[in-house]
Parts: structure tokens; C-alpha cells; sequence
């Protein structure tokens, strides 16, 4: 099977199993998102779902979140992987936001990626599920995934990223990245699939005999 027929073949599975995809993390404005998605960084959305609902109601919006004791922040967030930096993060970029952009999450990836805790990844979920334009934001699961579906060969996230979008029509990046997610949580994951074992690694590479290790980003 070529990278070509893998991939259509990849894109139709996935869209059989999810047809729908739901966004994972809880938010109500493009100003929550961006936090709940920089939460999420070494956390769980199951976690970060249960933390944002406290977070918000004391900080709704930027002005609010900006005016919050940086203490107050930590403690709310604390449960989630680091939230030293993360409750730091927050407070600056509220602050920034108040300041250089009226309170609004700006409409601009490059000046996303200049706000504090703002990295390339979290700034093209922002752009893909807040503003809905074309993104395929790489996490842990998507390079996994990738490598063992040898639709790339890249070293990290960037490469493969770089590789995906070269390899999927850009009017299916938004739905795909998520399906991808979904796909490595439920069925292709990190231990219960060792690139032998779920559908479309056996469909990929039915003579694959050894255990295929992907390379960590």
C-alpha cells in the first residue's frame, strides 16, 4: 500500500468510527478555549474539564481572569500537571490581552504563539476550533499515530506535521486532527497497539512482524 492509498483509506476508517467530532475541552468563548487548551498541555481533557468550570466562574473573561490573585489561580488549577508555570502563564496572557487587544484572543497565529504558555500546537487548536481555520495541531497521539501509518518519518511534532499536511487535503485537517486524537486514545494507543494490533495498522501493514516503536517528539 502506498502513503497515498493509506491515507484515503485512513481518512474513510476514521470517518466511519467518528463522524462526528465533538471538541473535547469545555469552553464558551475563544478567550476560554485558549486557557483550557494551554491547561491541557501534560494534563487530561477529563481533567482539565473538571478544573475550567471553577476557573471560569471566577475568571469568565480576560479582564476578570486579569484582575485574579495570581495564588487564587494556582490553587484552582493545581491539579493539573504544571500548574506553577501554567497559573503564571494565565495571569500574563490576560493581561496582555487586556492591554495590546482589548480583551480578545487575537485572530492571528503568529501573534497567538507571542502570548505567555502560547506554543505552536495550542495556538493552531485556538485557530482550528475557535476560529475554524484550517490547522493540523500535532500532539503525542497524532505523531504516533503518523509514524505507525508511515505517513511520516519525522523526529517531532513539527516535522510531522509538515508531513500530514502535505498528505491530507487541507479541507479535512480540522475533523481529521481530532479523529486522529480520538482514534490513538480509544484503539491505536501508546501500549495496547504496537503497530500490529488495531484495524488500521493491520490494513496499513498486514506483513508487519516485528513491534513498530515510534519515535517520541
Amino acid at each position: 500500500m502506498l502513503k497515498k492509498e493509506r491515507a484515503i483509506y485512513i481518512v474513510k476508517k476514521l470517518e466511519e468510527v467518528y463522524p462526528e467530532t465533538p471538541i473535547p475541552l469545555d469552553s464558551k468563548s475563544k478567550f476560554q478555549l485558549l486557557i483550557a487548551v494551554l491547561l491541557s498541555a501534560q494534563c487530561t481533557d477529563k481533567r482539565v474539564n473538571k478544573i475550567t468550570p471553577k476557573l471560569f466562574s471566577l475568571g469568565p473573561d480576560a479582564l476578570a481572569m486579569s484582575k485574579l490573585p495570581l495564588d487564587t489561580i494556582y490553587k484552582t488549577i493545581r491539579s493539573c500537571g504544571l500548574a506553577p508555570q501554567k497559573s503564571k502563564a494565565i495571569l500574563s496572557l490576560s493581561k496582555i490581552l487586556i492591554k495590546k487587544y482589548e480583551g480578545k484572543v487575537p485572530e492571528d497565529i503568529t501573534l497567538l504563539e507571542e502570548l505567555p504558555g502560547v506554543g505552536h500546537k495550542t495556538a493552531s487548536v485556538v485557530m482550528s476550533q475557535g476560529f475554524g481555520y484550517p490547522a493540523f495541531p500535532v500532539d503525542t497521539h497524532i505523531h504516533r499515530l503518523a509514524q505507525r501509518w508511515g505517513l511520516t518519518k519525522g523526529n517531532n511534532v513539527k516535522e510531522t506535521e509538515r508531513d500530514l499536511r502535505k498528505v491530507f487535503p487541507k479541507s479535512l485537517w480540522n475533523k481529521l486532527h481530532l479523529q486522529i486524537i480520538f482514534y490513538g486514545r480509544e484503539f491505536c494507543t501508546a501500549r495496547g497497539c504496537d503497530g500490529k494490533k488495531c484495524e488500521i495498522c493491520i490494513k496499513c501493514y498486514p506483513n508487519r512482524v516485528k513491534p513498530f516503536k515510534a519515535s517520541k517528539p
